[in-house]
């Protein structure tokens, strides 16, 4: 069965015990949906490897490969990092576009019994919600806090947050990017990530 999300705040993910994030490790540190956890079908290698042999010899050949490969990685997340769950537990899986990936996975966890489903349009359609609430007009008042670098600005940020929860904090989210500051721990994220956030 297949989810598909209308905003970023759809009720339908809360809905889920657990969100799974089946692209690469590369692909999951570039960005993914809040609170994911990468279990990838294909590694980083894997993956390009697959993609060569999909363009240079057979898309065939490329998925009877991929599919043992696939198999392999499924088996080992189900014997690993899945195996204390229950009948119960209702996952909701994900990759590029919703396609091979995800389809695999989401097959094999509800072939075992669990509630599993795919999120239609995979992480392109949840990129494409973030963009358009980035693109989107902000409601007013809006106040812009300027300063010189190290006038204290994140400090003030810092208590206006603490005073009203709702306030988004760009230079926090950012983790300082750009600032003379910038070399925070845990570095910055990707402009994806960031946006994400």
């Amino acid at each position: 069965m297949d989810t598909r999300l209308t905003s970023l705040s759809d009720p339908a993910l809360a809905g889920f015990d657990t969100i799974i994030d089946t692209r690469t490790p590369l692909e999951y540190a570039e960005d993914h949906l809040p609170g994911a956890i990468n279990l990838p079908v294909l590694s980083n290698e894997e993956r390009a490897q697959i993609g060569t042999i999909y363009k240079q010899v057979s898309p065939f050949d490329a998925r009877k490969l991929g599919g043992a490969m696939v198999a392999a990685n499924a088996a080992r997340h189900i014997a690993g990092p899945l195996a204390g769950f229950g009948g119960g537990w209702r996952p909701l899986v994900y990759c590029w576009r919703g396609g091979q990936r995800s389809g695999a996975f989401t097959s094999i966890l509800s072939q075992i019994g669990w509630r599993a489903e795919r999120l239609e349009g995979g992480y392109k359609a949840w990129r494409a919600l973030v963009v358009a609430r980035v693109a989107a007009p902000v409601a007013a008042p809006v106040l812009v806090l300027d300063g010189n670098t190290g006038s204290a600005k994140t400090e003030i940020l810092a208590r206006l947050a603490a005073a009203r929860p709702s306030g988004r904090r760009p230079g926090g989210l950012a983790n300082h990017r750009g600032s003379l500051f910038g070399a925070m721990p845990g570095g910055q994220p990707s402009q994806k990530r960031f946006e994400s956030r």
